[in-house]
């Protein structure tokens, strides 16, 4: 089933007074996501991978051109409606874990469901069903600077999962890691997608990997072309 739709999507930023000085960054992309996929999308720095995934997300208004979520045009809601959408239907994770430093793991996979409302035993209970599903029941009293790298984005894959999203965006979530940790967070994305069908759109470098995924893009002079 399709839960996504990119239609005519275009961005550019204004860099002055003069409209021919605008960096056109996304030409007029068109494309779906469908549930239980995983799709990746490839390109140079610079070509625009993350501000179509912002865009998809609801995180970024386009220019032109408009996102559909089960058939309706997010950017037609009012804001607060648009970012309940964000916190009970999409989860994201970035290259950068934005893990809260003062919290434990397991309180900083409890956050968001307790933001839509949770109490906090249903949070916690969640929140600890979530570290066991990625390998971490052991350090869920751990605060993010004692964790290894691959050990935070683990925890920020959990709470990307934390209000059993419909999809998860993750822009660059192994760009800070090594080929090992990398190679074990992809394998627990596989895993996820497996287990729970969950969807997971991905913007990485790392071409072994997007070579793993089922529909893989590369991204360039602003289109999106499938390869």
């Amino acid at each position: 089933m399709n839960i996504l739709r990119g239609i005519n999507i275009h961005k550019h930023f204004n860099l002055g007074t003069d409209k021919d000085a605008d960096l056109q960054v996304l030409r007029g992309i068109d494309c779906e996501v469908n549930q239980g996929e995983i799709v990746s999308i490839v390109g140079a720095s610079g070509s625009g991978k993350s501000t179509l995934l912002h865009i998809l997300g609801g995180l970024d208004r386009p220019s032109l051109g408009s996102v559909e979520w089960l058939g309706k045009d997010i950017f037609m809601l009012p804001d607060d409606e648009l970012a309940k959408l964000r916190g009970t239907h999409i989860g994201f994770v970035f290259q950068f874990h934005h893990l809260l430093p003062e919290f434990t793991a397991l309180e900083n996979i409890m956050i968001p469901r307790m933001i839509v409302g949770a109490g906090k035993s249903d949070a916690e209970s969640r929140a600890r069903d979530l570290l066991a599903r990625v390998g971490l029941t052991e350090r869920g009293g751990h605060k993010p600077g004692e964790l290894s790298g691959g050990e935070q984005q683990r925890v920020a894959v959990a709470r990307a999962l934390a209000n059993s999203p419909d999809i998860i965006f993750a822009d660059e979530p192994t760009g800070n890691l090594d080929s090992v940790a990398s190679g074990q967070l992809y394998g627990l994305i596989r895993d996820l997608n497996e287990s729970l069908r969950q969807t997971f759109v991905i913007v990485t470098h790392n071409e072994r990997i997007a070579g793993q995924t089922g529909r893989c893009f590369r991204m360039a002079d602003g289109k999106l072309i499938q390869i």
